[in-house]
């Protein structure tokens, strides 16, 4: 009987429970052997990396395969995070409706996640069926006036130099030399790269019908995983959270959780504010073109529209193209479009764009320059679009470290207290100058009377 009442009293599934790993330490012999180990993964590593240098040809491609592979999924959780916002506010304006009218709350959170996933898609649909009906009618239209006109064009410019030539001045004698240098650089080209080159090009351009043709592919299969993405978002992202805490210490858990947070806003401010600014920029263009009837209005408008994505430089590389081609219709007309192309952007860069966008990135204007000139430099239009936000992760990471590593040693984290007078003296404590004193106690004093006057 004793020996039956304690095998009741004995824990029944101990074993069946997940046991807690090295709680009581590692042994000595343990500690021994995880050092050899160290050793020797970091002799392998070296002799690893070595051999990748070797081999960095075969290994990109790899990468470069095994991403092209992966493009639907990439363009997946991109029009995930692009309609995310949308089901986000459905979810929010939803969920607390359907939690009043049904008991089984897990189904009123499905029920709105598949309205606001079938809204976005919805809204995605009118918008790319919209922009097709409204733009490919006025780009053939535009293309075709710009085919037919552009031999008369040519042919107009070629009389004007004839007039040129007749002219016996200096400057005609000038103009004709130059014009023959011209010709005679013109002609060489055509004989030696224009046919050479001809088969090439077709080349490349059946090359980029077929990446294209791929590329919508992609782009619909991206679709659909999008939407598996956006349903799932929570639990994928529990789950990372959990890996995250599982790898790493607390404290970097938070940190690198802390900084994917932080990512996630300034790439989503920043995008999407993006998109909105450049939508607005192409409308107000095709209103101020159809206005001053301008030729190629839709053509020069998409143009406009879409290289104001790229921050900064965006709108001269659009408007230049714009220009020549409204100059060859007609020079008056290029001058007026270049003069309402810069009272556009200034209206962009002035009022709209900080609008919409804010302070999303926290940069200054010589670090958005920077973060353009190398992402465009390294990776193209694509590095010229991302590389504001990438660069604006990057320098908050620095930001924090350097704020961390002051805080650490007692001294003030703000730039401000770095004025010219100020300084650390040899035992580590900052002495502040008259001029920085002066100006924060001002700043104090405003901040005081600003919330005193709101609180009257």
């Amino acid at each position: 009987m004793e020996d039956k009442k304690k095998e009741s009293e004995t824990p029944k599934g101990y074993y069946s429970n997940a046991p807690r790993i090295g709680n009581n330490g590692p042994s000595r012999l343990r500690r021994e052997i995880s050092k050899g180990m160290t050793f020797f993964v970091v002799i392998a590593a070296s002799i690893a990396f070595y051999f990748a240098l070797l081999r960095l040809t075969n290994i990109s491609g790899v990468f470069s395969k095994v991403l092209d592979v992966l493009k639907p999924i990439l363009y997946g959780l991109l029009i995930a995070f692009l309609l995310n916002p949308i089901v986000k506010q459905t979810d929010k304006i939803l969920i607390p409706i359907l939690k009043r009218k049904m008991k089984n709350e897990a189904r009123a959170e499905k029920l709105s996640r598949t309205a606001g996933i079938l809204l976005a898609l919805i809204i995605m649909v009118l918008l790319i069926s919209g922009l097709i009906n409204m733009l490919i009618p006025e780009l053939y239209k535009s293309i075709r006036d710009l085919v037919f006109t552009l031999p008369r064009q040519i042919n107009l410019l070629v009389n004007q130099i004839g007039d040129i030539q007749a002219d016996e001045s200096n400057t005609g004698v000038m103009m004709r030399t130059f014009i023959k240098q011209a010709t005679s650089t013109f002609q060489d080209w055509l004989s030696n790269n224009l046919f050479t080159r001809m088969n090439e090009v077709m080349g490349r351009l059946t090359n980029g019908v077929i990446d294209f043709v791929s590329e919508i592919f992609n782009a619909l299969i991206g679709v659909i995983v999008s939407i598996y993405v956006l349903y799932s978002k929570e639990t994928f992202g529990r789950q990372c959270k959990k890996m995250t805490y599982a790898l790493l210490s607390p404290s970097h858990a938070n940190v690198v959780l802390h900084i994917t947070q932080k990512a996630n806003d300034i790439f989503g401010g920043f995008l999407i504010g993006k998109i909105i600014d450049s939508a607005i920029i192409g409308v107000l263009c095709f209103i101020g073109l159809s206005f001053l009837n301008m030729p190629y209005t839709m053509l020069v408008s998409v143009i406009v529209g879409v290289t104001n994505v790229i921050p900064f430089f965006g709108p001269y590389i659009g408007a230049i193209p714009s220009t020549l081609l409204i100059l060859l219709a007609n020079p008056i007309k290029g001058i007026y479009f270049l003069i309402f192309i810069l009272l556009l952007q200034q209206l962009d860069g002035n009022f709209i764009g900080p609008k919409i966008l804010g302070n999303s990135t926290g940069l200054s204007s010589f670090w958005v320059i920077f973060s353009i000139l190398l992402g465009g430099g390294l990776f193209g239009f694509l590095g010229m679009l991302l590389g504001v936000p990438t660069f604006a992760v990057i320098y908050y990471i620095i930001e924090l470290i350097i704020d961390g590593r002051l805080h650490r040693k007692n001294l003030p984290e703000s730039s401000d207290y770095y004025d010219e007078y100020s300084f650390v003296d040899d035992t580590g404590k900052y002495v502040i100058s008259r001029e920085t004193m002066e100006k924060k106690h001002k700043e104090k004093c405003e901040k005081e009377k600003s919330m005193k006057e709101k609180g009257e």
